[in-house]
């Protein structure tokens, strides 16, 4: 059974609102406008770009993300810099790859985090996406 995107998105608000750090203590978005956070201002383009990248290579999705999503991000300046994903302050590059592993997963893939580059300064368990 092929999800709708409204259900995708269910499936990624339920695995990141919950973990993210803008949540506020009963469980709330802690953003002064959450319509600004962009996993989900872009979220058509997000599911798109993870949708359209089959891999196990992280780098591959990150290049479907800045390709697809951040291009057409009102954040990201014409050079390609971002200031939010240098203050690890955009939900989408901070929570990369919960929300790749929701996507896939709602789309009846798995993606095979032995492939994630890890930097060598990420301390024992976490993930770190190389720029």
């Amino acid at each position: 059974m092929r999800r709708t995107l409204e259900d995708i998105e269910a499936v990624v608000r339920e695995r990141i609102c919950r973990i993210c750090t803008d949540r506020t203590i009963t469980g709330e978005c802690g953003l002064d406008n959450p319509s600004t956070c962009a996993l989900f201002r872009l979220f058509p383009q997000v599911a798109r770009a993870i949708q359209s990248t089959d891999s196990d290579d992280i780098r591959d999705y990150i290049q479907s993300i800045r390709a697809q999503v951040c291009s057409v991000c009102s954040e990201q300046a014409a050079d390609g810099s971002c200031q939010s994903r240098q203050m690890v302050a955009c939900a989408l590059d901070a929570y990369l790859i919960p929300v790749i592993d929701a996507i896939e997963e709602a789309a009846g893939k798995k993606f095979d985090r032995s492939k994630v580059v890890k930097s060598p300064n990420s301390p024992p368990g976490k993930w770190a996406i190389s720029r």
